[in-house]
């Protein structure tokens, strides 16, 4: 692995290696235990150390940092809104992320309502009484501001772990200037 300046991990798509080569039995599946395992660890480990909103920030810059590689490398660049949401429909649930649904959609208006069912994060999960899909709420702000141009501000307002069972995502457009 090379370096970048003082970074030894800083992301890059190659770091997600060849699976062909790599798990030639085991393909590139495995079960959601698995990833649940690893992602509440670091949010355990990380909220100890940290406390719950910093590890919620790190949590959120993560997904945004996933959905900004996710929409360069899988999305690609979509003709227009219908392809766009078309695409990641398909790609979400072709690589069993979850079930993507745009309840409402005002893009010019900068304001939309996405669901997520079946969602990686926490479907199946007892209830918690608050919502825990911060990485998610990165993901799909990185992923409406790479096809919009626009910066999103994006709050999960029901989750599995409230007792709702799908995730359901408000998307607001920032106020002022498109990112260049």
């Amino acid at each position: 692995m090379t370096m970048i300046g003082n970074r030894k991990y800083a992301f890059n798509w190659g770091l997600l290696g060849n699976l062909e080569e790599g798990r030639p039995s085991l393909g590139n599946q495995t079960r959601v235990e698995v990833f649940r395992l690893m992602q509440f660890c670091f949010r355990d480990v990380l909220e100890q150390k940290f406390g719950a909103d910093e590890t919620d920030r790190i949590f959120y810059d993560a997904g945004y940092l996933a959905g900004s590689q996710f929409y360069t490398n899988v999305i690609g660049q979509p003709d227009n809104q219908g392809d766009f949401v078309r695409k990641l429909q398909a790609a979400l649930k072709d690589l069993g992320i979850g079930i993507l649904r745009v309840e409402e959609a005002d893009f010019p208006g900068g304001r939309l309502v996405i669901t997520v069912s079946e969602d990686l994060d926490c479907s199946g999960l007892p209830e918690l009484d608050y919502e825990i899909c911060t990485y998610d709420e990165g993901f799909i702000a990185a992923l409406l501001e790479s096809f919009t141009g626009i910066r999103f501000s994006v709050k999960e307002i029901d989750c599995w772990c409230t007792g709702d069972r799908t995730c359901r995502f408000l998307a607001l457009a920032d106020v002022g200037e498109p990112n260049p």
